[in-house]
């Protein structure tokens, strides 16, 4: 289990400190600091009077409570956020000059925030959606803020269209309906209008999209960037976060009924995760491309609707980032942290791509407006640990004060302070080169290719990942009323690939194209795939599979045998999952040898969504309350139906025999323990051992898909 490292990282921590208000004892004040010896009443002229205008602490404490709600941001309103560092691996000195990507003794401390794009900050966590993951680096030269997605792509080329696409996908006008979603008629219309979008919703349909958590889930820098070194060489560079634990993603029926049972489930995942120690880990990785390189692909590093696929420039691991720390207050830190695609550092400058340069004055100018005014900075969570000096002074929270006397260059008064650096002391030096041509409003002709990358990754994709992305465009169409934004759409998709375009026509009632409109080239690219063991296995504390982190419920009740809840509450905790015993009530359990066992959670509270594994110990007396409990009984079928790992022993495995579930082989006397499709069965007597060692493999593997999960009970 890797370990909270403030120590490493004072900087940022130690500058917070004294902001923090810990409450303590003392009398309650006023904001100016008048003690206050009653809140409770305003004041009037007896008992039945109006309220008085002289009351200033009444007016102070309405007033403030009627401020202190800042404007949500557009998108990404709906995020939550934890402290970290970073810590590179060896000195990229060979391509960039950023002092924080030099030195592996030395850690930056971070911020990260993660986010759903599209809903508000009351939507649900388990939307089907793009997610943020923007990490501000605290660096000795100033802050970096690489803001990116869970997605390598993006929607648009050109950041001119990014009102369009959000308008698109946001509620519609009239009724401000859908919340959070893209299953309606103004985003259809609109991707089904830009052939441009068809690469990104084959991410936004795929499971990509519904992640098992922020700790599972990959981010990359969308844009091609470029690293400059201390001679001014360029190189182009791509970035990728992924996460120790693998990458993980929920089904859609799971997603839909999470955000009815616990809305918050991504973000009480993430603070869970780091009260407890178990903290998110991350591998920072760069795709590198020469100058030289620039036009030696099939499409243009500048169009952020392409990836550079794995298999052509491999991801090349730089540093770690490990994120152990919850911030304290959630709106003075999470709620006003600020990112901008325009903090950079030495050694990191932008490329021409026109998606990013849009950002680079977006971001700012919603930042200012969000904020109240250009000393956003000095927030506490926005402050670097660079010291700041310029002339900039007054505007809207200005927490600085400043004595001296001049705040113009240059000037004589102050000295000449603060005075210009050296690029050889640190200064930012933006990357020279040649930009010219006559003024005009129109794509590159190397843009146009809209579809081929679609292809690669359906193509990439394994069959239960096909099937998960027909499913979806059948149900995001399916609420669409407008059959010519259906029929464009599947139009759309036959330019991808025939078969998908058939069978999503099929699921719509739509006619079937026959022929393709552009032959599948066959090309794929296994990294794209969660089946690809690269994607979907963790690597945490060296392991080649991990079942750290993940929850299990041990469903039980009275009359449980108390040696099989201890073997597999004990061995999955040993291998860094986290196992919680369910039952019809809460408090403690009657067990088979006359001793109890604690319940952590009545049935009723914890949906078996919220977990990664069931397991059903023995027990007659047990096993038959919930046999004739359907609360239980739906917690077993439906973690069957969303292919999680399922083990029961003894007397358990007749639990599972009632439910009938399709076509699984269940053991029986003399058979010992047996596996089928994840399911993991064993008679009494059997070797627990060997029954908690293969769940946990089952579980490492996240879900088992070869299940039938259409014919499988509800």
């Amino acid at each position: 289990m890797p370990h909270r490292a403030d120590d490493a990282v004072p900087g940022k921590q130690d500058q917070l400190e004294p902001l923090r208000d810990r409450g303590e004892d003392g009398p309650l004040t006023t904001n100016f600091g008048t003690r206050v010896d009653d809140t409770d009443n305003s004041l009037r002229p007896g008992d039945r009077g109006p309220t008085l205008l002289e009351d200033f602490h009444f007016r102070e404490k309405i007033t403030h409570f009627d401020h202190e709600r800042i404007p949500e941001r557009v998108v990404h309103a709906r995020g939550a956020g934890a402290y970290g560092h970073f810590r590179p691996y060896a000195s990229l000195a060979e391509y960039t000059r950023a002092d924080f990507l030099q030195d592996p003794n030395r850690s930056t401390p971070v911020f990260v925030r993660f986010s759903t794009v599209a809903g508000s900050r009351g939507s649900a966590d388990t939307v089907r959606d793009v997610r943020g993951f923007a990490t501000k680096f605290y660096t000795r030269e100033g802050n970096y803020d690489l803001v990116g997605n869970n997605f390598p792509v993006f929607f648009i080329q050109d950041a001119i269209k990014f009102p369009d696409f959000v308008h698109a996908v946001k509620p519609e006008p009239h009724n401000e309906i859908p919340q959070a979603q893209s299953a309606h008629d103004t985003f259809w219309d609109f991707v089904s209008l830009q052939p441009e979008s068809t690469h990104m919703l084959m991410w936004l349909m795929s499971d990509r999209a519904l992640p098992r958590s922020y700790r599972m889930m990959q981010g990359f820098g969308v844009h091609t960037f470029r690293f400059v070194n201390a001679e001014g060489r360029g190189t182009f560079v791509k970035f990728h976060w992924k996460p120790l634990l693998g990458t993980h993603c929920l089904v859609w029926d799971e997603c839909q009924k999470l955000a009815g049972q616990d809305p918050d489930f991504s973000r009480r995942d993430l603070w869970d995760a780091i009260e407890r120690g178990d903290f998110p880990e991350y591998e920072l990785g760069v795709q590198l491309v020469t100058e030289n390189d620039e036009f030696a692909f099939d499409f243009d590093l500048l169009d952020a609707t392409k990836i550079i696929p794995e298999e052509i420039v491999p991801v090349r691991p730089v540093g770690r980032m490990v994120l152990d720390r919850n911030p304290d207050n959630f709106f003075a830190e999470t709620e006003q942290v600020a990112f901008h695609t325009a903090h950079v550092v030495p050694g990191i400058d932008f490329t021409n791509d026109p998606l990013l340069q849009g950002r680079n004055f977006s971001y700012l100018d919603t930042q200012l407006i969000r904020l109240g005014g250009p000393n956003f900075e000095q927030l506490p969570v926005n402050r670097p640990v660079a010291t700041v000096r310029n002339n900039q002074r007054d505007g809207y929270g200005q927490h600085r004060i400043h004595p001296d006397h001049t705040s113009y260059a240059p000037n004589s008064i102050n000295g000449g302070c603060p005075v210009l650096a050296s690029p050889d002391a640190g200064a930012y030096v933006h990357y020279q080169e040649r930009v010219d041509g006559a003024k005009i409003r129109r794509r590159s002709p190397s843009f146009s290719d809209h579809y081929s990358q679609a292809t690669l990754f359906w193509n990439s994709m394994a069959d239960w990942e096909k099937q998960h992305i027909v499913a979806a465009y059948r149900f995001e169409l399916g609420k669409v009323t407008r059959r010519e934004i259906r029929e464009r759409v599947v139009e759309q998709l036959n330019h991808v690939d025939n078969d998908l375009a058939r069978r999503v026509a099929e699921g719509l009632g739509l006619p079937a194209p026959d022929q393709a409109a552009i032959p599948n080239h066959g090309r794929s690219s296994p990294a794209l795939s969660l089946a690809n063991p690269a994607a979907g296995v963790a690597e945490a504390a060296g392991d080649d599979a991990s079942i750290a982190t993940r929850r299990v419920a041990i469903l039980a009740a009275d009359g449980v045998a108390r040696s099989d809840v201890l073997a597999l509450r004990e061995a999955m905790a040993r291998g860094g999952a986290v196992p919680e015993v369910l039952a019809p009530h809460a408090g403690e359990l009657r067990t088979t040898d006359g001793g109890t066992v604690t319940v952590d959670h009545a049935l009723s509270t914890m949906a078996s969504t919220m977990y990664d594994a069931v397991c059903v110990p023995g027990g007659p007396d047990s096993v038959r309350t919930l046999a004739g409990d359907g609360l239980a009984l739906h917690y077993v079928a439906e973690a069957f139906k969303h292919g999680k790992g399922i083990a029961a022993v003894g007397s358990g495995v007749s639990l599972l025999g009632a439910l009938d579930l399709p076509g699984l082989r269940l053991a029986a006397d003399g058979d010992g323990v047996v596996d089928d499709h994840g399911v993991v069965t064993a008679t009494d007597g059997a070797d627990l051992d060997a029954v908690t060692a293969t769940l946990a493999d089952t579980i490492a593997e996240h879900r088992t898909w070869t299940r039938d999960q259409d014919a499988t009970p509800a």
